[in-house]
């Protein structure tokens, strides 16, 4: 993969090695619009790739930079996010603008680019995440719709656990201490939870605590979470 060299001047230097990749979608209107303001030097915002809706993939920071992506987040005792990872914004106009499925092309671009950074990096699928894992009280995306099951069928992100499941009845109080050790931000509580079952159990995003959330994260916290991905 070769990507399309597009700069932007929004970076700095890391402080941090590399050992993340955080999933975006740009929230805007249009590709255009999105990768004018990530090249924006008033917007103080960008990423190191975009990966546009026919697949096309640009490069606007060098993966050796610090791209401005993440923002105020966390992840697994992290809290300078964009020092320790890479950016990726995919093209979609999100849950404002009219949110919808993603493009094969586009998935097999995300798929592409995701599994030769985890390669060259060293990075487990723990640590490949979306902005909403990291800023759960911020942020959605990349949402319910991104297909985490692909990537996780490859080894890119880590699968929804389905066989040998067992709840473990935590408490409230238990389920997010367990939730903060898999790696959330829980300060905001609700956020948390919808996060976390945004990302592990889409089809029922309702702030609840329930056996199934109970058990998924139970088996996500076990050295070697098995599912059907």
């Amino acid at each position: 993969m070769t990507p399309i060299e597009a700069p932007s001047p929004n970076f700095d230097d890391r402080a941090l090695p590399i050992t993340m990749i955080v999933l975006h979608y740009t929230g805007m209107v249009d590709a255009e619009s999105a990768i004018a303001r990530l090249r924006d030097p008033e917007a103080k915002v960008s990423s190191h790739y975009v990966v546009a809706e026919d697949g096309t993939v640009l490069r606007l920071v060098p993966d050796d930079k610090r791209a401005w992506h993440a923002g105020r987040s966390h992840w697994r005792d992290v809290t300078d996010v964009n020092s320790a990872s890479i950016g990726i914004e995919i093209v979609n106009p999100g849950h404002e603008f009219g949110y919808r499925p993603f493009p094969d092309e586009q998935i097999d671009a995300v798929i592409r680019l995701v599994h030769d950074l985890k390669d060259r990096y060293e990075i487990t699928r723990g640590n490949i995440v979306g902005h909403s894992d990291i800023a759960p009280a911020r942020k959605r995306d990349p949402g319910e719709l991104f297909p985490w099951g692909k990537l996780a069928r490859l080894r890119l992100a880590l699968p929804r656990p389905t066989k040998n499941l067992m709840d473990p009845m935590w408490s409230e109080a238990g389920f997010l201490l367990a939730l903060e050790r898999f790696g959330y931000d829980v300060t905001d509580k609700m956020a948390a939870i919808v996060a976390f079952q945004r990302r592990f159990r889409p089809e029922l995003i309702d702030g609840e605590i329930d056996a199934e959330c109970r058990m998924i994260l139970l088996a996500l916290l076990l050295p070697k979470p098995q599912g059907d991905d």
